[in-house]
């Protein structure tokens, strides 16, 4: 049985870029808001911006599907000392990632505003979520590669080069979005348009800087060829068959959040307010542990492609135990500064939407000792490429647990937008605890570098 302490060592050393990652992708959003915000007409362009991220994640899909599948099969043969097949993996991902940027910016700009009228935008709205949009769109291909080369740096456990590309395109993207949004520095003032090219322009830094890295071998365990090659069937259909259900995964989890949305819109409007800061809250305090489970992916992959199933489940151990401790201790937090929290939002803790945001927020503390348990065990399904394990228990706890507990809590026992909040924690205690059972059966540990 391995020692737990250096695997707990490996595993917060590799997790910590990725949460400092995931914050400033967060944080630059932020900021992109907060600019737009200063522009003439801000409240227009702001709904416009809320409506683009939508439609943007709806397009993220696939590519999210695309990244598990290939973290999966990359740690797997890193474990496995395989560095010609970790090439061959890349290569094959490359040449999928430009075919789905390219399907995203032809697809895209030709849907777009059928898609925001059909989420309600309409007028002025309607044309600052296209404005935003269309640039973002067009170079989507920067988007995707920046994603798909961080992925696969994890994967070989070097996440600190992608946190410092990341902290290099935040810096780019901040100033460049700070003189096309506002017009500094004599560059016209183009408002949201000026957010979306700042952005794009950003992301093909970012993707340009990895090409560089990694094709002229300056990262040890991988490099890449940028001689396209014949597409590899056999490999594209493991990619689909793990990357399908992750992608799955996000739409069910994101349909979840639609349903409570809806249900809370027709008891008051007050708490579907209330529940977008609780998310913007949420979308913060998750960050550590979906870095964690993140982290927890690549070493389970390396683990079991180097036929270790001890260490892997030794990984898994540890995850739970640094994932919950780290959920919990920010929701304490939550809890316990739910005042404070509030007021950052200008939102007065005695009105009626401070008082359902403080519900939310308690709700929101009780759920993450369960979702801390449960996020370990997305890592270790996506790392072992389980992802109809992972699948098979959102569609379980959510169509079966969530949807239904949410309408009968809100409505027929009248507990209202307190009711429906609240099934979101048990919805997780039963995740967490499905998780459990499948994690000591095992049939999750494969081993050896091809799944």
């Amino acid at each position: 049985m391995p020692d737990d302490g250096p695997i707990s060592r490996r595993l917060v050393d590799l997790a910590a870029p990725i949460v400092g990652l995931n914050v400033l992708n967060v944080l630059a959003l932020a900021v992109d808001t907060a600019m737009v915000g200063r522009t003439p007409a801000a409240e227009v362009a702001l709904t416009g911006m809320g409506f683009a991220t939508q439609l943007v994640f709806l397009l993220m899909v696939a590519m999210l599907g695309l990244t598990v599948g290939n973290v999966a099969l990359v740690a797997r043969a890193h474990g496995a000392g395989d560095d010609d097949r970790v090439r061959h993996i890349l290569g094959q991902s490359t040449q999928l990632t430009l075919v789905l940027g390219l399907l995203a910016a032809t697809l895209g700009n030709g849907v777009a505003a059928p898609i925001l009228r059909l989420m309600g935008a309409e007028g002025a709205a309607l044309e600052s979520a296209l404005d935003y949009l269309r640039p973002l769109l067009t170079g989507s291909v920067f988007y995707y590669l920046t994603i798909l080369y961080g992925a696969s740096l994890r994967g070989v456990g070097n996440t600190r080069l992608a946190f410092v590309v990341a902290v290099l395109s935040n810096i780019v993207n901040v100033a460049l979005n700070w003189c096309l949004i506002l017009g500094n520095l004599g560059a016209p003032a183009l408002g949201i348009q000026g957010a979306g090219i700042g952005t794009v322009c950003a992301q093909l830094f970012s993707a340009v800087l990895f090409v560089g890295l990694i094709s002229r071998g300056t990262v040890r365990g991988i490099g890449l060829s940028l001689r396209p090659r014949a597409l590899d069937w056999d490999l594209a259909h493991t990619l689909l068959r793990i990357g399908a259900p992750a992608a799955a995964d996000m739409v069910v989890l994101n349909a979840s959040f639609l349903s409570i949305v809806g249900m809370l819109g027709r008891i008051d409007p007050v708490s579907v307010a209330a529940h977008g800061i609780g998310l913007r809250i949420q979308a913060l305090a998750f960050v550590p542990g979906m870095s964690i489970s993140q982290a927890t992916a690549a070493m389970v992959g390396n683990a079991l492609g180097a036929h270790k199933v001890a260490e892997a489940r030794a990984v898994v151990r540890s995850s739970l135990a640094l994932c919950t401790a780290t959920m919990v201790a920010l929701a304490v937090g939550i809890v316990a500064l739910d005042g404070p929290i509030i007021g950052l939002f200008d939102v007065d803790p005695a009105s009626m939407l401070g008082t359902h945001t403080a519900d939310w927020m308690m709700l929101l503390g009780l759920t993450m000792l369960p979702a801390g348990a449960y996020i370990s065990f997305v890592g270790m399904f996506q790392g072992a490429g389980a992802t109809r394990l992972s699948l098979g228990i959102n569609v379980a706890a959510t169509v079966a647990v969530q949807i239904p507990l949410s309408w009968f809590l809100g409505f027929p026992l009248e507990m209202g937008a307190f009711g429906v909040w609240l099934a979101f924690p048990i919805a997780f205690v039963v995740k967490a605890a499905l998780g459990a059972v499948l994690w000591r059966r095992g049939t999750w540990a494969e081993t050896g570098a091809r799944i």
